[in-house]
């Protein structure tokens, strides 16, 4: 297979974009996400949101919690609940790795995105630590300071 059609192959459904301003990410996983029918169809809509989401890992299985999925609107749902725990699917391996290093004080499970792989809906989950204010201001500056030296630089080479 070559690259361009991997990349093709993975699209993009939600991200959380205030997980990488709020916590350091560690370590990135891939997961799968045990849903019903109509829940895969919302996310293929693009009706989900992962902004306060968060997972756990409760007796040997890997939680999802408040992954808000939006009602698909030709299903017949009167008992449905948007923001129910849903499993994640990973491996033993995998799941003992990550309940040891969520375990330590301070570190969380945090998803990144949610996209679709080969037709499966994914999540990347990510083991994070969280950022003291001291630190997103430290952050804020470093990237503030490194777009004027690229704007320097893009001057400069345009006079040249």
């Amino acid at each position: 297979m070559a690259p361009a059609d991997k990349s093709a192959a993975i699209k993009i459904i939600a991200t959380n974009r205030k997980a990488l301003r709020d916590y350091f990410v560690l370590e990135h996983f891939e997961a799968g996400i045990e849903l019903r029918g109509p829940e895969v169809k919302s996310i293929r809509d693009g009706r989900c949101s992962i902004g306060e989401s968060y997972a756990l890992v409760d007796k040997g299985e890997v939680q999802l919690l408040n992954f808000h999925i939006q009602p698909y609107e030709y299903s017949r749902s009167d008992t449905y609940n948007p923001i129910r725990p849903k499993r994640l699917l990973l491996h033993r391996k995998e799941i003992d790795k990550v309940f040891g290093q969520a375990s330590v004080k301070g570190q969380t499970l945090v998803p990144l995105k949610v996209y679709l792989k080969k037709g499966l809906v994914k999540v990347e989950l990510a083991l994070c630590k969280g950022k003291q204010a001291g630190d997103k201001r430290e952050a804020l500056r470093r990237k503030t300071a490194d777009r004027e030296a690229e704007r320097a630089m893009a001057s400069r080479t345009k006079r040249g």
